[in-house]
């Protein structure tokens, strides 16, 4: 008899646990992260006041109590506090704005709403807001899941006066695994800006003054260089031969003069926008440095390596240019200045590479190995990396057509090839002076010996 309570007991355990096993994935599809979420927002000061529109997938707004009939459909006549909870809990708390450096206070709610997904009121500022404020609400009858509408919230922040330097803060990341976050800033008199934030950047100045712009781009420069393998291990390659100072300082000199050229020549527009040029330049870089590291093996030819380096500097500048395109919509009116920044940012990135690893190399060659036989080994497997990157680059790069060229294109490649050229020529002129060896006092003869 126990024996077969007992199995009965068994038998239902096991029946519980099939049936929570089958449950399971419904239970955490409810919870999953949305893989990319884009979120919509103005910014407006007016007078004492400032207006913050933000439009949120409400599928990136989780664990969250919702109303709903047995069907699954929203009950817009009890949706009011689950609103309120999703403002509170996903977008109010994070959200921050600065007025002249100070966080404003708590925002108050000045309406919500939900939205369908095909609703178009967010095309201006003005729609939008009397879309929230003014707009009919959604009635029975229109039947969405929660997951299928957007959440549409007018925030109003106390402020001093429109005129402030303002920033924002969105830190929205904690909505899905890539939150886009594109943002419109309306300040009285001024043209509007438009911003698209990728995850949480930090703060964004709306307005940027010209030495905010340049420690933010001077910042993006240094740490760009730092988490940069490929530029990193081209450096490498650079140093590993040399051991005088004068030598090194032209090759980096070149690799700056280089890298600026082409830097700043796609900041004005002069470099190809195609699809295809990016996987180009990458697999370029990647071959720079497998070169680099095969004539450390071989045996470079010193006095001519800046040649080299600044022909592959040009290449790397190019690659510096894919984030500084991202990065130019914060620098407000003051382009020359986040140039600047973000060159004086990478060479001093460069510089701090070069003098930890300068002297490394000089302890190594000198205590640990042979410095021929250390190069060799060094540059063997750098050059093992490179041969990887370089073939998977290559393989990215073959899936593009290639380009088609038009006279406006072809003028703009004429215009970078003029450019290139009175660099190289200015390289040049380094080169000879840089490399002239320092005069010597002549030596003062020898006194004549006493009979």
């Amino acid at each position: 008899m126990s024996s077969t309570v007992t199995n009965s007991k068994l038998s239902s355990r096991l029946a519980a646990l099939a049936v929570a096993v089958f449950a399971l994935p419904a239970l955490l599809s409810g919870h999953e992260v949305p893989n990319e979420v884009t979120v919509q927002g103005y910014v407006r000061p007016q007078g004492q006041a400032l207006t913050l529109l933000l439009r949120v997938p409400m599928k990136s707004l989780r664990d969250i109590e919702v109303p709903t009939f047995q069907n699954g459909f929203l009950d817009y006549s009890r949706l009011d506090q689950a609103l309120n909870d999703a403002s509170s809990l996903w977008l109010r708390d994070y959200v921050e704005l600065y007025e002249n450096g100070q966080r404003l206070a708590s925002p108050k709610v000045a309406g919500i709403r939900v939205s369908l997904p095909g609703d178009q009121s967010f095309g201006s500022y003005d729609a939008a807001l009397a879309n929230i404020l003014t707009g009919p609400r959604l009635q029975q009858g229109t039947d969405i899941y929660w997951d299928q509408g957007m959440l549409d919230v007018a925030y109003e922040f106390p402020i001093a006066s429109d005129r402030s330097d303002f920033a924002i803060r969105p830190a929205l990341s904690r909505l899905g695994l890539q939150v886009n976050v594109v943002l419109r800033f309306l300040q009285p008199g001024e043209a509007e800006r438009v911003f698209d934030v990728h995850g949480d950047t930090g703060i964004v100045h709306l307005d940027p003054r010209w030495h905010q712009v340049f420690y933010l781009f001077a910042r993006e420069g240094f740490f760009h260089i730092l988490a940069g393998t490929d530029h990193l291990l081209f450096l490498l390659c650079l140093v590993i031969p040399f051991r005088k100072l004068r030598g090194l300082a032209v090759v980096v000199t070149a690799f700056t003069v280089a890298h600026s050229v082409t830097l700043i020549a796609s900041a004005y527009g002069m470099a190809p926008d195609g699809l295809w040029f990016a996987p180009l330049i990458e697999t370029l870089i990647a071959i720079s440095i497998l070169y680099m590291a095969f004539e450390n093996i071989v045996g470079a030819k010193l006095d001519r390596r800046w040649m080299v380096t600044f022909g592959f500097g040009l290449v790397h500048g190019f690659g510096f240019s894919f984030l500084l395109r991202e990065r130019l919509q914060f620098a407000g009116e003051h382009l020359v200045s986040s140039l600047l920044a973000f060159n004086v940012g990478v060479e001093i990135g460069q510089l701090f590479v070069l003098v930890f690893a300068v002297p490394l190399l000089s302890l190594t060659f000198r205590y640990v190995v042979a410095e021929r036989i250390g190069t060799i080994l060094m540059s063997a497997l750098v050059a093992h990396t490179a041969w990887h990157w370089a073939t998977e680059r290559g393989s990215v790069l073959v899936g593009y057509r290639w380009p088609e060229f038009s006279l406006i294109d072809l003028s703009q490649l004429l215009r970078l090839a003029m450019v290139i050229v009175g660099a190289g020529f200015v390289m040049w002129l380094l080169s000879l002076w840089m490399g002239k060896p320092t005069p010597q006092a002549p030596e003062a003869p020898e006194a004549p010996q006493a009979p």
